[in-house]
């Protein structure tokens, strides 16, 4: 039967080497090692394990007796995860990026799941805590009773901080870590310890029907009703001069309201077909751009209002004045949602001082605006 190791892997490629020395200390033989992660974590597995002259990966084979060509990895083993447009992912800071990341551990699941006589043993150690996350769910779902899940763990814990330990070597040697207190003091590697901790899971395998296991899933199709939350939608009510996101309502004036649905409605006529709004500005407008359609955030606010429209303030608009409007409603989104969900709903900015450009960064699939 032949093993894989399936691990996650951030910045930090030590994770790599400490659990495959754990397996090799329990007498578990591995085939073969798969790598998921991003470009930025890519960069590292190849820079720091995969080196020809000195690479941790061969050291730690030689050190103890592996042969390399016994093992089926190398760098076209490292999986980044991918934009929709193909390009690789630096590092993983969105919801549509996370779940672009646990589409991959998915498909990279089922079809070593797929594969007859073989046993597949996860890592979840590695990279931030939702890729973990990612990988555990996708073995859920596909993991057969002869896979298994692990943790690792390192003892004493100041361990996991340096950068020079990737396994305790069989000749102890010396190396800087960081205190409790973040101290820098001096170690031996014999007091390090490799902990792998097999953990207890649900295998949904036998739930899922013939037609389910014919092809990978998506995340949505396959998991939502099971694990996930509803995929919440950004509601924007004029009729009742609202916010609504997650369960959760934020009255707004009639101005900046009619500015937030102006710029939202931007967003959701534009073109691009991205998912992620990060570093691309398809969508979002320079304060020229919003003047020069100013007829169009003047109708939003005259749907709000019987007032006698005058000619200053949101229906006329100066830079000071956006400026001073932009930043109450993110005041009060933050307010209200919270910092966290406030980064999803902002109205924020991109490009530099004299050239900024200004828009929502939430997929215009799930903002709905009511007239």
């Amino acid at each position: 039967m032949k093993t894989y190791l399936v691990a996650v892997c951030g910045w930090s490629p030590q994770v790599i080497t400490e659990t495959l020395y754990a397996l090799h200390q329990q007498g578990v033989t591995v085939d073969a090692i798969r790598i998921l992660t991003t470009r930025g974590g890519k960069d590292a597995c190849i820079g720091q394990l995969l080196r020809a002259e000195d690479g941790e990966y061969y050291r730690y084979l030689e050190e103890y007796g592996h042969d390399p060509a016994k093992i089926d990895f190398s760098a076209r083993h490292i999986i980044a995860v991918l934009h929709e447009d193909g390009t690789e992912i630096q590092e993983i800071d969105t919801e549509e990026e996370n779940e672009r990341f646990l589409q991959l551990c998915m498909e990279q699941t089922f079809a070593l799941t797929s594969q007859p006589d073989t046993r597949v043993l996860f890592s979840i150690a590695g990279g931030r805590r939702t890729m973990g996350t990612c990988l555990s769910l996708a073995a859920q779902c596909y993991a057969r009773p002869q896979d298994r899940i692990y943790q690792v763990l390192l003892t004493p814990a100041m361990f996991e901080s340096c950068r020079d330990f990737f396994y305790p070597p069989k000749e102890a040697r010396l190396v800087e870590v960081r205190t409790h207190d973040g101290l820098p003091c001096q170690v031996s590697t014999e007091e390090a310890q490799v902990v792998l901790v097999p953990l207890p899971f649900f295998p949904l395998r036998g739930h899922l029907t013939t037609r389910m296991l014919q092809h990978p899933e998506t995340p949505s199709s396959l998991m939502l009703s099971l694990i996930r939350e509803t995929r919440h939608e950004l509601t924007i009510d004029l009729v009742q001069r609202k916010l609504a996101w997650k369960d959760v309502e934020l009255d707004m004036g009639a101005a900046k309201l009619a500015l937030y649905a102006f710029l939202a409605q931007v967003k959701k006529e534009a073109k691009c077909t991205r998912n992620s709004c990060q570093e691309c500005e398809a969508c979002y407008l320079s304060f020229e751009q919003i003047s020069e359609r100013q007829a169009e955030l003047t109708r939003i606010y005259q749907r709000m209002t019987t007032r006698e429209l005058g000619d200053s303030g949101i229906v006329n608009l100066e830079a000071t004045e956006f400026n001073s409007y932009r930043s109450k409603i993110n005041r009060e989104i933050a307010f209200r949602f919270g910092e966290y969900e406030s980064r999803k709903l902002k109205i924020e900015s991109h490009g530099q001082r004299l050239a900024l450009k200004f828009g929502i960064r939430l997929n215009k699939k799930r903002i709905r605006i009511i007239f």
